[in-house]
């Protein structure tokens, strides 16, 4: 199967020169997405996880479906303000500026190895943020999981734990022919 014909691509989203892959054509095909749930779920599962972590937002609907399928404890990493209680949060550089994610306090314990769940990779600063977050509270990133990685962005190489996707894609998917555009 080829996860990438299922794929819309939204040209110019959310700016002028970037190409958004929107999962969402995945998530209306139940059959589809229970496929790449469970592929998802085969390798996360060699990685022997105590609890998975989904970045938001659509890391939330990749790690909670492997996490259901593997029995495991699933935790959200947000955006600064997004949750309540006491949050531990990482700073991480972007192109222009910071931003900062967090989690709730007590989420990952000290020791615990974690799979980091996203829809998709690009340049990686957001993945490997999540990495350190969860390396500062005493846990170990057993790997980093994707349905899509944008290769050419060479987001993996920001990574200092295993990776691992579903499918590559090129930056531009209309020039390659693989894309439908909505």
């Amino acid at each position: 199967m080829n996860i990438l014909e299922h794929i819309a691509v939204v040209p110019d989203f959310p700016k002028p020169g970037i190409n958004f892959y929107d999962i969402q054509s995945l998530l209306k095909n139940p059959e589809l997405w229970g496929s790449i749930a469970e592929r998802l779920a085969q390798k996360a599962q060699s990685a022997k996880p105590d609890i998975i972590l989904g970045i938001e937002s659509r890391g939330f609907l990749t790690g909670l479906s492997v996490a259901q399928s593997l029995s495991l404890p699933f935790a959200m990493v947000r955006k600064k303000g997004k949750l309540p209680g006491v949050v531990i949060r990482q700073d991480y550089a972007l192109e222009y500026g910071t931003d900062t994610i967090e989690i709730q306090q007590g989420m990952i314990e000290q020791g615990m190895k974690v799979v980091i769940a996203d829809d998709l990779l690009a340049t990686g600063g957001t993945m490997r943020a999540t990495g350190d977050l969860a390396t500062k509270i005493g846990a170990t990133v057993a790997l980093g999981l994707c349905i899509i990685e944008l290769h050419e962005l060479n987001g993996r190489g920001k990574l200092d734990f295993p990776f691992s996707e579903l499918v590559q894609a090129p930056l531009d998917p209309f020039s390659s022919g693989i894309a439908r555009a909505v």
